[in-house]
């Protein structure tokens, strides 16, 4: 029997419905990736999206589809990661602006929903690309409102908008080269096919797989009780601390950080970040044994402060509201990876959001980031494009502060920008145009190896070759990881530049590392080399060259 009036029930099904179907090929999206790089995170960015929004209507009692829409679409932009994750949610959020004064719709006003859905998605991009998750909803929709008429049932529009995404995602390729050289299909665009289809079944009563939960974010919080008198530690401790070198032990004017860095290694520390500033010096340290750690490192000074945390109880970035901190200008910058982490909290970042390629973080993520201190201007930096769109409606939906995007690319960029911004700056355009510039002037490299034989640019790329990305561009490809490094070091004139910076990934051991760190010594002896032990998945090293 058709159906010529939707409710609310039938909705939540159809949501429900979408969910289910996508969560079914979560793997399938996450592989649709144009660089043959193990990062792709479409699938799971979607999945984050709807499911929170589906989430939201758990014992949620209403038969009235505005209401549904309502909370269903607040949830999801909450929730919304990445950009095909942040333009969902706008394509919901347009479609409840037409839904959320009604309690059931007949298929003009569900049409008029989903047309209104195209313009919101759109107008959220500042540069709308087609051949992508924009263009599959957008065709989708106006092949559906041709086929119909006031006399069409509700089965009959999605029947018409889902045959077309069909056909509009396969035609992908011919608006993006890249897919096409690629031989893949827009990620996005296969992402909403599923959703829309997952609707549909629900709909016309179609038997759908059970929501596949493991791909449900896990959210966790201290717990003392974590960690019992018979539990066993294992991943150690993570260690802080400021230390002052002491004359009477070294000559701190002369001292070399390397010193530290050595001797942690060897007391088998791991995610080392540590760097010297005139007299004193900053450590992050994981270790099972910090104690040990403190001892040998008192052979140098003397200890300013000290913090130890159990990492087996975890910890949260969250602030308590009464202990919120009041200033001119905070900064919030996104990072993945312990060492990387620690680095930016040392560098002066307010907050550091847990993510990056694989993991991007929601809208709310940055919400909750801004209201963890009470600032008049935030400073946001999402190192990753595929961030940066996230940053931005959590900024338009953010109303107690002036938030400000510099809109970094990659930790590098970040890195940079982040070593500009000075406490002692208080003028907020000085600040934002030092960031931007410092931002926009680091030459960016990212080695990683390659999952799959493809031709990209022209270059062919064969599996397990280590690329190095750079700019958006795979420049380069060699035999190893330290290869990859020299040889973009040679290919990018590095005898012009003054620094280098190395972030050591979370699968390069020390010996890689300081092989790596020595090759580069001795053939650019000029360059002022810092590495850090990054921690970051997927890259085995990030570089930046300023």
């Amino acid at each position: 029997m058709s159906i010529f009036s939707l409710n609310g029930n039938q909705y939540r099904e159809m949501l429900l419905g979408g969910l289910a179907l996508l969560s079914e090929h979560i793997d399938e999206l996450n592989s649709l990736n144009v660089f043959p790089v193990a990062d792709g995170d479409t699938g799971s960015n979607m999945y984050s999206t709807i499911d929170g929004g589906v989430s939201a209507l758990d014992n949620i009692e209403t038969e009235s589809i505005g209401e549904i829409s309502r909370i269903f679409s607040r949830a999801a932009l909450l929730s919304a990661r990445g950009n095909s994750g942040v333009i969902l949610s706008q394509i919901f959020a347009g479609i409840n602006e037409i839904l959320t004064e009604v309690d059931e719709v007949n298929v003009v006003i569900l049409a008029e929903a989903y047309k209104n859905g195209v313009r919101t998605a759109y107008s959220s991009v500042q540069n709308p690309t087609e051949g992508t998750i924009l263009t599959v909803f957008r065709e989708s929709v106006e092949h559906a409102l041709s086929m119909i008429n006031e006399s069409s049932s509700i089965e009959d529009f999605y029947k018409f908008h889902v045959e077309e995404a069909r056909r509009s995602l396969e035609r992908t390729p011919e608006l993006l080269p890249a897919l096409a050289e690629s031989g893949v299909v827009d990620s996005g665009g296969a992402g909403y096919l599923r959703i829309a289809e997952g609707m549909y079944f629900a709909l016309v009563g179609e038997r759908l797989p059970l929501v596949n939960l493991s791909h449900r974010e896990k959210k966790t919080s201290i717990n003392i009780e974590g960690f019992t008198r018979d539990s066993v530690l294992e991943f150690g401790y993570c260690t802080e601390f400021l230390l002052r070198l002491m004359t009477a032990k070294v000559d701190p004017d002369t001292f070399d950080i390397s010193t530290v860095i050595s001797h942690l290694t060897r007391l088998g520390g791991e995610s080392i970040v540590a760097y010297k500033q005139e007299d004193i010096v900053k450590v992050h340290v994981h270790s099972f044994t910090p104690g040990v750690i403190l001892a040998e490192m008192q052979q140098y000074g003397e200890f300013l402060t000290v913090k130890i945390e159990n990492m087996s109880l975890g910890h949260s970035e969250s602030v308590k509201k009464e202990n919120k901190t009041k200033k001119k200008i905070a900064t919030v910058t996104v990072a993945c990876g312990d060492g990387l982490t620690a680095l930016f909290k040392d560098m002066g970042a307010d907050y550091v959001i847990a993510g990056g390629q694989t993991a991007n973080p929601s809208i709310e993520d940055f919400i909750n980031a801004f209201d963890s201190f009470e600032a008049e201007n935030i400073i946001v930096l999402p190192n990753n494009k595929n961030i940066l769109l996230a940053a931005e409606q959590a900024a338009k939906v953010y109303d107690k502060a002036h938030i400000h995007i510099v809109p970094t690319k990659n930790f590098m960029q970040g890195y940079s920008a982040l070593s500009v911004i000075s406490p002692g700056i208080t003028d907020i355009d000085v600040i934002l145009s030092s960031a931007k510039l410092a931002a926009e002037s680091v030459i960016d490299g990212e080695i990683t190896k390659a999952i799959r034989d493809v031709t990209l640019e022209g270059n062919e790329i064969h599996r397990d070759d280590y690329m190095v990305i750079s700019g958006g561009h795979i420049i380069l490809t060699a035999e190893s990881a330290e290869n990859a490094v020299i040889e973009m070091l040679d290919k990018t004139d590095a005898d012009l530049c003054e620094i280098v910076t190395l972030f050591a990934g979370k699968d390069v051991d020390a010996e890689r590392r300081v092989m790596l760190t020595d090759r580069i010594a001795e053939q650019y002896p000029n360059l002022e080399l810092t590495v850090y032990e990054g921690g970051q998945e997927v890259y085995d090293y990030l570089i930046a060259l300023e």
